[in-house]
Parts: C-alpha cells; sequence; structure tokens
C-alpha cells in the first residue's frame, strides 16, 4: 500500500516550537499569573475569565492569526463553531471526495448542510465544482488523511479554492496535525482552524479555534452565557499542554520512523509490511502475512498494548497504542481490516512496541 503521511516536525523544529510558546506566554501573562491556576467566572469587559483571554491571545499569537477562542466540545466542537461561524441552515459546504470522518458529520447533518464533493488529490478539481457551485458557502479541509491514497498539500488545497472564490471561508480540521506539521490551516491561509487541547496533553473538552477576528467575535457572542466560558484553570492547562506537546509529539514519530525501518527489515517475524500514515493521528500501519489482525489486537493488550485511545495522543496515555484501523479508512476498504492495524508508540520506545508485537503475533497464531 503507498500512503502519503504528512511531514513531520524534527525534534529540534519541536524545542523551537516549545520554546515559542513560552515566549508568546511571557508576552501576555506576568510572572505571579503564569504560577497560578488561573480565575473564574465572566470578568468585566471581557464575559470570560482574564486567563482564558491571555491564553487565546497566546494561542492566536503562536499561530499567527488574528484571533482565537477556547470552546467547549474539544475538537468536534470547534469544528462545530467553525462552521456555525459562516454556514447557513441547508447550505453547500464544500469537502473532500472521501469518507467524512465520523463526528464532523454528525454536525454536518444536525446543521442540514449539504456537502458538495471535490477530489482535493486532483489538481484543478477544486476550482471546476466551485465553477459549476457558485452558492457553496464556505469549505471544509481535514489537514491529515481520510483515507489511505490521500495526497493532497494543505496550502494548494486552500490556495486552489481562494484562486477560485477568493472570499469564501475555509475551516480546517487539523486535529491530529497541530504541534506535528510545520504549518496548519490558518498559518496557509485558512479563515479558521480547529482543534481539539485533549490532543495536545491539554484538558478534558476544550477545543481551539484560531483564525479570522470576525469569525471568532461571532463564536464569542454565541458563547456569552457563564457556564459556556473555558474556565482560566482550564485556559492554564491548555497553554502547560501546548508547551510540552510539540517535543513529545516528536520524539514520537522518531520511534515510528525507526520502527518501519526495523520492521521492514523483516525484525518481526508473521509482519508482512510496515509503513506510516495518517490515520488520523500519524501511526503505524502494521500489516500482517495472515488475516490474524483480531487476534493480534486481543493478544497485544495481555502484553501490555493500550487497547484504544483516550483522547488519542491525550495526557493520559503513554503505553504504546494497538487499535484497528481507523473509521474512514475501513469505511474506504473494509478488508483491510482482517490483515492490518495501527500501532501509535505514545511515549514508548521502539524496542518496547517491537516485543509487544513480537508476542502479540506468536499469541495469535498459537492460539
Amino acid at each position: 500500500m503507498k500512503t502519503y503521511p504528512l511531514h513531520s516536525v524534527s525534534l529540534e523544529e519541536a524545542k523551537q516550537l516549545q520554546f515559542r510558546v513560552v515566549d508568546a506566554v511571557t508576552r501576555h501573562f506576568d510572572g505571579r499569573a503564569v504560577l497560578s491556576l488561573g480565575d473564574l467566572g465572566v470578568s468585566e469587559g471581557l464575559n470570560r475569565p482574564v486567563a482564558t483571554h491571555k491564553a487565546e491571545q497566546v494561542i492566536a499569537e503562536v499561530f499567527g492569526a488574528e484571533d482565537a477562542t477556547l470552546v467547549r466540545g474539544a475538537g468536534t466542537g470547534a469544528i462545530r463553531w467553525g462552521l456555525t461561524s459562516f454556514m447557513h441552515n441547508g447550505g453547500k459546504l464544500l469537502v473532500h471526495k472521501a469518507p467524512i470522518y465520523p463526528t464532523t458529520k454528525v454536525t454536518i447533518e444536525t446543521m442540514n448542510l449539504r456537502p458538495v464533493e471535490a477530489d482535493y488529490n486532483t489538481p484543478g478539481e477544486i476550482a471546476r465544482v466551485l465553477r459549476g457551485n457558485p452558492d457553496i458557502g464556505g469549505a471544509l479541509v481535514q489537514v491529515t488523511r481520510q483515507k489511505p491514497d490521500d495526497r493532497y498539500d494543505l496550502g494548494a488545497v486552500i490556495g486552489e479554492i481562494h484562486a477560485a472564490c477568493p472570499a469564501l471561508p475555509v475551516l480546517t480540521d487539523d486535529n491530529y496535525a497541530v504541534m506535528k506539521i510545520p504549518q496548519i490551516g490558518v498559518q496557509c491561509g485558512a479563515s479558521l482552524s480547529s482543534f481539539s487541547s485533549f490532543k495536545l496533553l491539554g484538558p478534558e473538552g476544550v477545543g481551539v479555534l484560531a483564525g479570522s477576528h470576525e469569525l471568532i467575535e461571532r463564536v464569542r457572542a454565541w458563547n456569552y452565557s457563564g457556564g459556556s466560558q473555558v474556565q482560566g484553570h482550564e485556559a492554564m492547562a491548555v497553554l502547560r499542554g501546548l508547551i510540552y506537546a510539540p517535543v513529545a509529539l516528536a520524539i514520537e514519530s522518531e520511534v515510528a520512523d525507526e520502527l518501519v525501518r526495523r520492521l521492514c527489515a523483516g525484525e518481526v517475524a508473521g509482519v508482512k509490511d510496515a509503513f506510516l500514515a495518517n490515520a488520523q493521528s500519524k501511526v503505524l500501519l502494521v500489516e500482517f502475512d495472515e488475516e490474524i489482525a483480531q487476534q493480534v489486537l486481543k493478544a497485544a493488550v495481555g502484553c501490555g498494548g493500550a487497547p484504544h485511545p483516550v483522547g488519542s495522543e491525550s495526557k493520559y496515555e503513554f503505553v504504546p497504542m494497538f487499535y484497528r484501523l481507523s473509521g474512514t479508512f475501513r469505511q474506504q476498504d473494509p478488508a483491510l481490516e482482517r490483515r492490518m492495524i495501527r500501532i501509535n508508540p505514545m511515549r514508548g520506545g521502539a524496542d518496547t512496541v517491537i516485543r509487544i508485537l513480537s508476542q502479540a503475533i506468536k499469541e495469535a497464531k498459537e492460539g
């Protein structure tokens, strides 16, 4: 299988990203505030905690955006609010010709949006579809891969959309990509980037929107109630996650690269092939020489591997995860599920992953 994983930042680049986040924090907080858990409630003039306001300023600076806001609902909530900021009920939404991520599909259906497909992998296809649908109200671009053969370049897709319709709002789903790749959607010209802080060692249930000040102000106005606000201690946890995530994720990427080399060299009997793919997070896909994927997954749990994600690279996950293929990949080719699994090393090393995988394959073939 040929895959086209996104380019990951190096460990040195991740260190510089960590330094950039810390530098931005020092520009918006004083030294006493960063040692506190943050305030609570709606501060006069801001209608949200001061710490939340300052954290949003930091995020906007880090990603070169006009503005940023923290919202409830993690990455799904950020996508929902992003679409709500520029799409009307029943409107047409440009999407990639591929299975739509399940939680995003729920938002599209509940908003009664009408997806209009264009193959983002084919140059010129986006412009052709937009010319044929002048009433399209916006575009959604998922940064990570929706199917194994996706190979589109994020900046090129956004550029083609804007070349055909300069004023068309573009929302990027940056989940599983933030702090891993050199530039996210808003840095490539998107109107809004959306992602979960939980996938970046942050708190549960908090999402991030970064981009157009006008669109983000709309979201803030709709989230005016006190119960909708992200509290100060949560905002500070978001920042701590953004600081520690880049280096941890870069190490994870290095381990995955090492695993591909070692598995493709034949180090583990029973492995036919191994390669990297963004499915959705950048993970190792392992193909077996027999249809034993389900048995391997069951055995891996007893060998110490995690059987499923919590938030996919959240603060709770540190042992390697042995998991079935993503829903969009399975939808594209259901047969893959019988002979292939995905592995995320998380905070583990290559030796640990290989030990668990070898033992799990042995048990699967014996049992």
